[in-house]
C-alpha cells in the first residue's frame, strides 16, 4: 500500500467531512487541497464525489429516527408524504442541470482559481443575505418547521441549489441561503440542507461509480474507503457542531472565511507559485 497515497486520502476525507455542511464550498476546498497536495486527474474526480458519501452517511445516522418515520409513513401520513415530496421536488433542478452540463463543468471549472472566484462571490451573497435578515429588525421567519415548507418553497430552493454546480459556490450555502430568502428559519434551512444532501450527493455518488466500474474505482478502491470513513467521522462530529453554532450565531463568519480563503487561492494562483495556472 502506497502510504503516501493514504494520507492524501485521510487528509483529503477529513476536508470533506469537515466542509460538506458547512456554507464554504467542500468542492472547493477539495480541488485546491488536492492540489496542494498534487492529487489530480479523472481519479482524483472521482475520488472526491465518492468520498462525499461519508458524510452523506454521518447525516442519514444522525436523522436516522426523522428518516424512519419519513420511510413509514410516506404512504400513509400525509405530512412524512409532503415532506418526502419537497425533497424530491427541490432535488430535480440539479440532477437535471448536472447531468446536462456535467461535462463542461468539470473541464471549465474544476481548477483553484475558478473555485476562488466562486467563493469569493458567495461570500458577499451571504453577507448580503445576512444583512437583508437583520434589516427585518429579528422578524419571525415565515417557516419555523420543516413540516411547514411547501412545494413551491422546496422548487425555490431547489433551484437556488443549481448555483452549487459551480464548484466553489457550496452546496449547503446555496440551499441554505436560499431557503433563508424565500422566508425559512435559518436552523430549519440548514436541516432541510442537509436532507437534500442525501439523494444529490448520494445519487451523485452512484452515477460516478457506474461511470468508474472496471476502472478508477477499482484500482483505488482502498485509498476510496480510507477517504469515505475520514469523510464520515469528520462530518458527523462538524453536523452535531453546526447545529449547536447556530442556536447563537449566524453565517457571517463562514463568509468573511470564504472570501478572505478565495483571495488568498486568487494571489497564488495569479502568481502561478504552484503552477495552478490560470
Amino acid at each position: 500500500m502506497d502510504w503516501v497515497l493514504v494520507g492524501k486520502a485521510l487528509i483529503l476525507g477529513v476536508v470533506e467531512g469537515l466542509t460538506e455542511f458547512l456554507p464554504v464550498s467542500s468542492t472547493g476546498h477539495l480541488i485546491v487541497v488536492g492540489s496542494l497536495l498534487n492529487f489530480g486527474g479523472d481519479g482524483a474526480k472521482a475520488f472526491h464525489v465518492v468520498i462525499q458519501f461519508g458524510a452523506i452517511l454521518a447525516v442519514c445516522w444522525e436523522y436516522r429516527r426523522r428518516i424512519g418515520r419519513v420511510a413509514s409513513g410516506v404512504w400513509t401520513d400525509g405530512t412524512q408524504r409532503r415532506f418526502a415530496l419537497n425533497v424530491v421536488i427541490a432535488t430535480i433542478p440539479a440532477v437535471v442541470l448536472g447531468l446536462l452540463f456535467e461535462t463542461v463543468i468539470k473541464d471549465a471549472l474544476f481548477a483553484p482559481v475558478p473555485v476562488a472566484f466562486a467563493l469569493v462571490l458567495g461570500g458577499v451573497v451571504i453577507l448580503w443575505a445576512q444583512a437583508r435578515e437583520r434589516r427585518r429588525g429579528g422578524a419571525s421567519a415565515r417557516i419555523s418547521a420543516l413540516e411547514e415548507l411547501r412545494p413551491l418553497d422546496a422548487l425555490k430552493v431547489g433551484i437556488a441549489q443549481c448555483c452549487a454546480l459551480i464548484p466553489g459556490v457550496s452546496r449547503s450555502g446555496s440551499t441554505i441561503i436560499g431557503a433563508m430568502l424565500v422566508g425559512v428559519d435559518r436552523r430549519v434551512a440548514t436541516e432541510f440542507s442537509f436532507f437534500l444532501a442525501i439523494p444529490v450527493i448520494g445519487g451523485a455518488t452512484l452515477y460516478e461509480l457506474a461511470k468508474h466500474r472496471g476502472g478508477a474505482f477499482v484500482d483505488m478502491a482502498e485509498i476510496f474507503t480510507i477517504g469515505t470513513a475520514a469523510a464520515f467521522v469528520s462530518a458527523f462530529i462538524c453536523v452535531r457542531w453546526l447545529l449547536r453554532y447556530l442556536a447563537t450565531h449566524d453565517f457571517t463568519a463562514f463568509a468573511w472565511y470564504r472570501i478572505a480563503f478565495g483571495m488568498i487561492v486568487l494571489v497564488i494562483g495569479y502568481a502561478d507559485a504552484l503552477n495552478w495556472g490560470a
